[in-house]
């Protein structure tokens, strides 16, 4: 049984309370929530009757911890996850795992020289539409890919962003490409491989923030495929699609939904009869942008800390997902095409304005 803590009690934590504290993920249980607001981490205790705190120290002192959910903002998570692997605990941390690259170097090295794992929640890898793609890839039936696209046209309005102060900051949180675009962005990488170059442009369209609420921006692969990112949070009066196309020279497959979740096209030059089956049983809407993948995250959580496998997204993908999202905004900062790999001169991703 892992036991785990949470820390950080705000909109995200819901769900993740709830798969935990719930008894939904075979062999995790919830024990304790934590938050500097010690209100929001008494709500979650008393929903699931287990210990709260305001001090993170004094949670950490716990010997029947083992693992720790970080999912605080963003431009939390490196002291919060190197204090949680400096006490020995594991460390599953919300997306993005840091908004800068010296951050997430920070966080990797504490966690092995703690001898603790560490884990980025990307949780729509695990969407079954997803996983379906996925093996269409690994099978070859794409063939050359050509070109991926992926959508994020949802509904921040200003109430959204006025719920806590660090939203919409480059210091706490980023914007669209950071904060709600993050899983489409390493979804495209995830499918068509290393960036070769970036080319971004953003605005600060419907509401008063520091950050972007919308952008577009242009990737060259090292396949010699394109991709095309499309990512809003003006999308009114609700949110719209969250979507993955992915194109090649034998086939096509769009998985749209709010979160990525429903097939919108299955097509192959080389049909199979599995096809039809794909379409039909593994293709969801779901209630909201959080989606089905949170559940299927944990089980897998918890398969790698018995020694069952390597986590499909430890801090070094998270790094490279870090870094994609860091070139995008060095390319808006600067009006240039950003080659990759590099160092961030520009960005103020991360940096208190």
């Amino acid at each position: 049984m892992v036991r785990f803590g949470l820390l950080g009690c705000g909109r995200i934590a819901k769900r993740h309370s709830e798969l935990l504290g719930g008894g939904i993920v075979e062999g995790a249980r919830l024990v304790a929530a934590c938050d500097s607001d010690r209100a929001r981490a008494d709500a979650i205790a008393t929903k699931f009757k287990v210990s709260a705190y305001a001090d993170l120290n004094e949670m950490l002192a716990r010997d029947d911890i083992d693992a720790v959910a970080v999912l605080t903002p963003s431009g939390m998570h490196p002291q919060h996850a190197i204090a949680c692997a400096r006490a020995g605990k594991h460390v599953v941390v919300e997306k993005p795992m840091a908004l800068r690259l010296q951050d997430a170097d920070d966080m990797i090295r504490a966690c092995d020289e703690a001898g603790v794992k560490l884990f980025v929640v990307k949780q729509n890898r695990f969407n079954v539409p997803i996983v379906k793609a996925r093996e269409a890839l690994e099978a070859g039936r794409f063939g050359k890919l050509v070109l991926g696209t992926v959508r994020v046209r949802w509904c921040r309005d200003q109430a959204y962003y006025d719920q806590d102060a660090w939203r919409g900051t480059w210091a706490q949180d980023g914007g669209v490409l950071t904060n709600q675009a993050s899983h489409h962005i390493d979804m495209l990488e995830w499918f068509f491989g290393d960036v070769v170059s970036v080319h971004a442009r953003s605005i600060t369209a419907l509401v008063k923030i520091e950050t972007e609420d919308t952008a577009v921006a242009t990737l060259k692969f090292r396949n010699g495929a394109l991709g095309i990112i499309e990512a809003t949070t003006a999308a009114r009066p609700a949110d719209l699609e969250g979507s993955l196309s992915i194109l090649g020279e034998k086939g096509m497959v769009e998985v749209g939904g709010f979160a990525m979740n429903h097939i919108r096209h299955w097509r192959f030059v080389d049909e199979l009869p599995s096809d039809k089956e794909v379409i039909e049983k593994f293709s969801v809407n779901p209630p909201n942008v959080y989606g089905f993948g949170h559940q299927a995250y944990y089980q897998h959580v918890v398969e790698c800390l018995a020694d069952r496998g390597a986590a499909l997204v430890d801090g070094l993908q998270g790094r490279k997902s870090l870094e994609l999202i860091s070139a995008l905004y060095e390319s808006i900062e600067t009006g240039q095409e950003v080659p990759l790999r590099f160092v961030p001169r520009h960005s103020r991703l991360g940096i208190i304005s």
